[in-house]
């Protein structure tokens, strides 16, 4: 074939690695290091103080600095985030939701200040990338939510607003379905929950009146949505290609828009962390390379943007090596292989063409459901609940062996890993002095400021917020003024109120387990019952569960479990939801009067709250009420967790969770002496 006749490649999606760490200078080294590598967009990973709108310093932010992704409490640190990468010519996605508004004005003002040549609007009219900015995901599944509902819709449509009239090329907000999937959702949930959050943004939008009729289209075509592919490739690929088909439908019959190109279904992916193992952790990478196949073997249906997880992920934080590893994957799949030669395989199949109207028709009567509740703000509890239940259900199916988990519950027997022959040199710990950095840095930052053109900025944009006005003006005064994260937040929070979403445990529905599964409940509850009338000397028949989410972990999907297994198992269950400090976990300890205390972290701040937790169990006379945990945690960690008065950790490889129901009875037996001979 001679070089003319080679067919013409289309141009390979944007590559990138979600990442940020400990401090913005070090998040910015790795974002130099990995643009030098060929990655093509930066994908900016924000800790949680910082994605729920509180400063280092404040008490809920203990032991969180820094672990998850990079801390952003003022513009000096946004500045040294950006350090040498020239926004306007840089594609960056922020995974941020509750202070987008907050995030995206730093972003331009440090963009404005590497051009001071050119006016803020100029400089706005070049920036492109994506916010996030879903919050009704974070009602169902991942738990960064700052406002109530209402206020969180009203900053959305500001931004959309804003956004289209000054910042033409940014999506502002990113529809994201990824976390629902890790919640539990079925491809059909998937798609129907996704599509019911646009419709309620865009009919926020709609009614806000910020927006011309005429522009409504440009509204529409600066959606964007973030997806979860599985490891099911075929049905992750019908998903993509229904999403498009319902997309299209959607916005043509229901707000109007003729243009096909503003129609067009936009989307980004990263591929699962949920299905990614701890056990025989090397099957992670053919995980990976398959949920990519579902995103981009069909043309017409193919991510524009797409970032993996690490091999290790299920162990703690990924590596730089383990970075690259991830793109190199993408990289071959894009330079070496003829796969974007060709236009799209699958047109014509008609198994793909039933399986895509399968799931279409699945997804318009689970929309239909939830619009006829009043749509997605009104029906969160229903949709939280669904989730809870999909999610129990698709946990019964691999504890019975019905769902094939390779080297978890098939195919254990295993060689000895070298890629796992020192665990704690197979992942990155997080730097220890990242919270100490960032409270130094924020005491430096308000003692060079102006306060007084602060607490201006900060009485204006509370007083905005009592109207209708757009809030993205006065926040950009805010964030020139030096504002912190947690003044623009805590500000907000002063007059929208704050909010607890939904846990969905008390509707989730109970599963019947088959064959042995069922058998092995049906004796741990027998155990339960026994073990609680054996104790009703000690308060009541039951056996009493706290399950605590200490910290801002809002990643509560393996603590809802936990508490819907422990209730089908017998157990009293007490479960509050996210964001609990320490002190408001011993409370409710003492206030239940409970058997045991399950503490479920997933943020890497293990070290530093359970302790917390463990100290105030004792010092308000409960020392001897059993603590377990679960989360991420390192082989060295547990067995620290275990001298400090831990009673059992588990981490992912523990999957059977009646198994752990019955460990629980076992550490509550142990601690009330009942299996002493």
């Amino acid at each position: 074939m001679t070089e003319k006749d080679r067919p013409q490649k289309d141009r390979p999606w944007v590559m990138r690695t979600y990442a940020g760490h400990s401090t913005a200078a070090a998040s910015n080294a790795l974002y130099r290091t990995n643009l030098a590598k060929g990655q093509t967009g930066l994908s900016v990973a924000f800790d949680l103080p910082t994605q729920t709108g509180y400063d280092p310093d404040s008490p809920l932010a203990r032991g969180e600095v820094g672990k998850v992704g990079v801390p952003v409490p003022h513009l000096g640190e946004m500045r040294r985030l950006f350090e040498g990468i020239p926004l306007t010519e840089m594609n960056t996605s922020m995974t941020i939701n509750a202070v987008a508004m907050w995030m995206l004005a730093m972003y331009q003002v440090v963009a404005e200040e590497q051009n001071p040549d050119l006016s803020p609007e100029e400089v706005a009219a070049q920036l492109a990338g994506t916010t996030q900015n879903d919050i009704i995901k974070e009602y169902l599944s991942r738990g960064t939510y700052a406002f109530p509902p209402e206020a969180s819709m009203r900053l959305i449509a500001d931004m959309i607003a804003y956004t289209v009239h000054q910042i033409p090329k940014w999506n502002p907000i990113n529809i994201c379905s990824y976390h629902l999937q890790e919640a539990g959702a079925t491809p059909t949930q998937e798609l129907a929950y996704a599509l019911c959050t646009a419709i309620a943004v865009l009919d926020q939008v709609k009614n806000a009146g910020q927006v011309d009729e005429a522009d409504f289209g440009r509204v529409v075509g600066r959606i964007s949505f973030f997806v979860n592919a599985g490891v099911r490739f075929i049905e992750e690929t019908c998903k993509m290609r229904a999403f498009g088909q319902l997309w299209d439908e959607i916005t043509r019959e229901r707000y109007g828009v003729e243009d096909p190109k503003m129609r067009r279904f936009r989307y980004g992916v990263q591929v699962n962390s949920l299905g990614l193992t701890e056990a025989q952790p090397e099957n992670n990478v053919q995980r990976i390379v398959l949920e990519m196949l579902g995103v981009t073997l069909s043309k017409n249906a193919r991510a524009r943007a797409l970032q993996l997880p690490a091999w290790n992920e299920a162990l703690g934080l990924p590596r730089p090596w383990d970075q690259q590893w991830s793109l190199r994957l993408q990289q071959v799949l894009a330079y070496e292989s003829d796969l974007l030669e060709y236009d799209d395989i699958f047109d014509g199949s008609h198994v793909i063409e039933a399986k895509v109207a399968e799931l279409v028709e699945g997804a318009r009567a689970e929309i239909d459901r939830v619009q006829a509740m009043g749509g997605a703000i009104a029906a969160v509890e229903y949709m939280k609940s669904e989730l809870v239940s999909s999610h129990a259900a698709r946990r019964a199916r691999i504890e019975s062996g019905e769902e094939i988990i390779v080297g978890v519950n098939k195919f254990e027997t295993t060689e000895p890993s070298p890629l796992t022959a020192d665990l704690d040199s197979a992942i990155m710990a997080a730097d220890p002095e990242a919270e100490q950095s960032a409270l130094a840095s924020i005491e430096a930052w308000k003692g060079q400021r102006d306060d007084t053109e602060v607490t201006k900025a900060l009485e204006d944009l509370a007083a905005a917020a009592k109207t209708d006005a757009n809030l993205m003006g006065p926040t950009l005064v805010a964030a020139r003024a030096g504002a912190t994260t947690g003044e623009w937040a805590g500000t907000l929070r002063e007059v929208f109120g704050e909010y607890r979403g939904p846990t969905g445990v008390s509707g989730a529905v109970a599963q019947s387990m088959a064959g042995s599964a069922g058998a092995e409940l049906t004796a741990v509850r027998e155990r339960v019952r026994e073990t609680g009338e054996q104790l009703s000397g000690h308060g009541g028949g039951r056996l009493r569960l706290l399950v605590g989410k200490p910290g801002l972990d809002g990643h509560s999907n393996g603590a809802e479990q936990i508490a819907v297994r422990a209730r089908d198992a017998g157990f009293e269950v007490i479960y509050q939801g996210i964001r609990l400090t320490p002190e408001q976990i011993v409370a409710a300890a003492v206030a239940e009067d409970v058997h045991c205390v399950g503490l479920s972290i997933l943020s890497g701040s293990h070290m530093e709250l359970v302790p917390a937790v463990l100290d105030g169990l004792r010092e308000a006379g409960l020392g001897d009420v059993p603590v377990v945990v679960g989360g991420i945690i390192p082989e060295s960690d547990g067995r620290r967790l275990r001298e400090l008065g831990v009673a059992a950790v588990y981490t992912p490889k523990d999957f059977g969770m009646t198994e752990i129901m019955g460990g629980i009875v076992d550490v509550i037996r142990q601690a009330n002496g009942l299996d002493q001979g």
